[in-house]
């Protein structure tokens, strides 16, 4: 279907190339400029005209699937797991489709962090206008009152949002492994307080307003010289551009623009935003992190930023498979000290969970997660994070050293 597609569309082209291969000089140039047009052609972009449309259901029930019990998403109908090539030979439309089911996912569990988890969303900036672009993070209703502990969860970079370590994990795998939720529930019921982060809602996309362009050729405002060069484009040709203009403008998808959410531009500007307005401002003791790839950079950066607000009040922090680099974020001395003391990294590797791993940077300890995929660090990690917060905030009183920063692992790190 799409051979016979693909050579319809450029059989003129051919046909008009192989009649002027046989004349003159003057053909010869025209078969050049043929040339030209058709080594131009986006194959790829004149087969959209064949897709079908790009609508998809906004809800699960629309596109026939639901979580199950042990929370795996399912075809209602089949009871299969997601499938990506829905259409063969059309992995466009069906990237589209998993965007598509991708936003509803975002939206589920947002609605099982207030349903289930029983956090409130609470919008920012807080001094926000009506109109102007705003986002918004979790809090447990003891968050800034509980006089203990309170656990920030960090995700990643990409397309996933506050409550989420991984969207292909939750369409593939499963709720527990892919999203923030069973963190939430563990700390709640150790008594934490919960704040969950959204480093990546950075702006808005609005739908760009449509500017009207008057295109007839009587138009007063086109020059002169332009109009008749338009004019001496002979016929043949016109066709051909018009036969070529027809099939490079499939599916149009919406323009849009992206507004800005003031004080929240980035990942690192977010984690620093809610330090200032609410973390900082907890009555919690004891404050404890968990931060996951690109959530990790965002830490450091806060540390950074505020390093002696952080000294005093976390007591912490859990990274999973960060991507953070003490050198290319110039973090001083102090600071690779403290989280020499205080973090601990849980890397992607096929040892054991919690093998120590080694580092060629003098930051904080590196141990196995207990597997080689990125995106299940989190996951796997989960037991031995709950552990190293229990013994960290024993330490913090004196009671015992935590395991993963004790002394063997900061000669190990001084001495490279």
């Amino acid at each position: 279907m799409s051979i016979s597609l693909r050579s319809l569309i450029l059989l003129p082209i051919w046909i008009s190339m192989a009649q002027i291969q046989q004349g003159g000089p003057d053909e010869k140039e025209k078969s050049t400029a043929l040339k030209d047009l058709l080594s131009r052609i986006d194959l790829d972009e004149l087969m959209k005209k064949d897709e079908p449309p790009l609508d998809f259901p906004d809800t699960l029930e629309g596109f026939e699937y639901a979580f199950n019990e042990k929370g795996q998403l399912r075809h209602t109908k089949t009871g299969e797991p997601f499938v990506f090539n829905y259409r063969e030979d059309l992995h466009r439309w069906n990237q589209k489709r998993y965007e598509a089911l991708g936003e509803i996912i975002t939206k589920y569990v947002y609605e099982l962090l207030e349903k289930d988890c029983n956090l409130k969303k609470i919008s920012i900036p807080v001094d926000a206008t009506e109109s102007e672009p705003k986002s918004f993070i979790f809090m447990s209703e003891d968050a800034l009152t509980n006089p203990q502990k309170l656990m920030v969860l960090i995700h990643g970079s990409g397309v996933v949002r506050a409550g989420q370590w991984a969207r292909r994990l939750i369409i593939n795998e499963d709720l527990d492994s892919g999203t923030q939720i069973p963190f939430i529930k563990r700390a709640m019921d150790e008594g934490y307080g919960v704040i969950v982060l959204n480093p990546n809602e950075n702006y808005i996309e609005v739908e760009k307003p449509e500017i009207h362009v008057q295109s007839s050729s009587d138009s007063s405002d086109e020059p002169a010289g332009k109009r008749e060069r338009r004019d001496q484009i002979p016929k043949e040709t016109r066709k051909r551009r018009d036969f070529y203009e027809k099939y490079r403008d499939p599916q149009r998808e919406k323009e849009t623009m992206q507004l800005g959410i003031r004080e929240n531009g980035s990942p690192e500007e977010h984690a620093i935003y809610v330090w200032d307005h609410f973390i900082s401002q907890a009555a919690a003791e004891n404050v404890f992190f968990v931060a996951h790839s690109y959530g990790g950079l965002a830490f450091v950066e806060l540390m950074i930023q505020r390093e002696a607000a952080v000294k005093s009040k976390v007591a912490a922090v859990a990274l999973t498979d960060s991507v953070h680099n003490v050198w290319h974020q110039e973090a001083g001395k102090t600071i690779r000290e403290w989280m020499r003391e205080n973090c601990c990294n849980w890397v992607s590797s096929s040892e054991p969970l919690d093998t120590s791993v080694e580092s060629m940077l003098p930051d904080c300890p590196r141990v196995s997660a207990g597997t080689d995929r990125h995106e299940l660090t989190s996951w796997k990690s989960f037991p031995s994070i709950f552990k190293f917060f229990t013994e960290a905030s024993e330490a913090k009183t004196g009671s015992l050293q935590p395991a993963l920063t004790r002394r063997s692992h900061r000669i190990k790190h001084e001495e490279l």
